[in-house]
């Protein structure tokens, strides 16, 4: 259901930080801020693999695939990706930025999204 994963690269100098997170596979990047003690999500993606990197902040994710269901607590430096099909949700803890990343992207060629809410 959830894939942990390490960015593809990172450089520290004296200087600073660079992360490459991914060099290819992935269509559409997103930067999402929560506030602490927010929930989001509550849905899948049937079509869409969804990956996460935390840039700063912690919440919870809980999923579940039918009768098999995980929760995982995320922090700063985190990267992760969520299979189709797993319902997902996140409970913040505290402030949170995330970069979010879909391999086809979640606006369908029909106009319509692959973003099917908890229930459907």
């Amino acid at each position: 259901m959830i894939e942990i994963i390490k960015p593809d690269f990172i450089f520290e100098d004296e200087r600073g930080t660079l992360v490459q997170l991914l060099h290819e596979g992935f269509k559409q990047i997103n930067v999402v801020t929560s506030k602490g003690g927010v929930e989001r999500g509550n849905h899948c993606h049937r079509l869409n693999r969804e990956g996460f990197y935390v840039v700063d902040g912690s919440f919870t994710l809980y999923a579940h695939l039918g009768e098999n269901k995980i929760s995982r607590t995320f922090k700063k430096g985190d990267m992760f990706i969520i299979e189709p099909n797993v319902m997902h949700r996140f409970v913040y803890h505290e402030d949170s930025t995330l970069v979010a990343f879909y391999d086809k992207g979640v606006e369908l060629p029909d106009g319509t999204k692959d973003i099917i809410p908890e229930g459907n």
